[in-house]
């Protein structure tokens, strides 16, 4: 049985990666080599190597012989995948890291002339179900924004209003300055100018967002920096506002963070704008339309809720 909690996954990287194996005598080296041939995060070395010990396992558990990757078959990387789908039940993204892992493993393998070719490049991801990204609930908007009232905290209360009516990245609002903002008695807009891609958008402000920005900007510290939001050490930087995050999930006990903020200001202009993906796409800053086309696909509990009413 293939799992994926031995101990000794969860670490082994490079060299001993093979550790406790049956493996050839040339097995640790080539993956040593294939993984200093890239420039591969710390993180990604050591889910390359667990995918990989992972595949050597089962192919000696299951081939009865030392894994080789000569001897390596397409078939074997296809029941592989099975295997980790259906008898182990593993996440679908945990089961397709693992195929191009491989994938790309033996890709290498094969520039270098040490198989005749790449086994794992036929072989097919498996399909993921497109569900709209998650958002908060109406209920749960509120006691935020009722908590951030309670305290008074009209610096969270400007930041979550941005988050909550312009749908911005974290990095929208990070690099937001004093100029970027147009704000009158009737009207306001924000300018993003270092949105995705270095790419500057214009999005509305709605009268709760510029009341909340208004708020703010009454009690801004008197400092120099031309940042919007600023701290005791100077502007507010992305640590700043997770740590904010952070304390505000405490406080209302759901765990919330910049990213869930945008899809929340995604699924309730949709709600109130029914089919103004357009719309939604010039407010996020998508360049592809399909991107926003997310937001109209249904949530896993949607999905669930509409099942249960099937009645024969």
């Amino acid at each position: 049985m293939v799992s994926d909690s031995r101990p000794e996954d969860r670490h082994n990287s490079g060299d001993n990666v093979f550790n406790g194996l049956s493996v050839g005598p040339e097995e640790a080296s080539l993956f040593t080599r294939f993984t200093a041939s890239h420039d591969f995060s710390a993180n990604t070395r050591r889910a390359m190597a667990q995918d990989v010990r992972k595949f050597a396992r089962w192919f000696a558990e299951t081939n009865r012989e030392s894994f080789v990757v000569g001897r390596v078959t397409t078939r074997d990387v296809t029941d592989f995948k099975d295997r980790l789908r259906r008898n182990e039940q593993q996440a679908v993204a945990t089961v397709n890291r693992a195929v191009v892992t491989l994938r790309r493993y033996f890709g290498w393998l094969a520039d270098q002339g040490v198989v005749a070719a790449n086994v794992a490049k036929p072989v097919k991801e498996l399909h993921r179900q497109q569900l709209a990204p998650k958002g908060l609930d109406r209920e749960i908007v509120r006691r935020l924004l009722r908590e951030i009232e309670l305290r008074n905290d009209v610096r969270a209360g400007a930041i979550f209003a941005l988050f909550l009516y312009t749908g911005g990245r974290i990095s929208d609002l990070v690099n937001l300055e004093l100029t970027d903002l147009l704000i009158s008695e009737r009207t306001g807009s924000v300018v993003f100018r270092l949105g995705k891609g270095n790419k500057q958008r214009s999005v509305p402000l709605p009268l709760p967002a510029r009341r909340a920005i208004q708020a703010y900007l009454e009690t801004r510290p008197p400092v120099s920096a031309s940042k919007l939001f600023v701290g005791e050490r100077g502007p507010l930087g992305d640590k700043g506002i997770r740590s904010l995050c952070d304390k505000y999930s405490a406080i209302i006990g759901v765990k919330i963070h910049p990213h869930l903020l945008r899809h929340t200001m995604a699924h309730k202009f949709l709600e109130d704008n029914p089919g103004d993906l357009v719309a939604l796409a010039q407010i996020l800053g998508h360049e592809n339309l399909n991107t926003t086309r997310r937001y109209v696909e249904r949530s896993q509990d949607q999905l669930a809720q509409a099942t249960e009413r099937i009645n024969y």
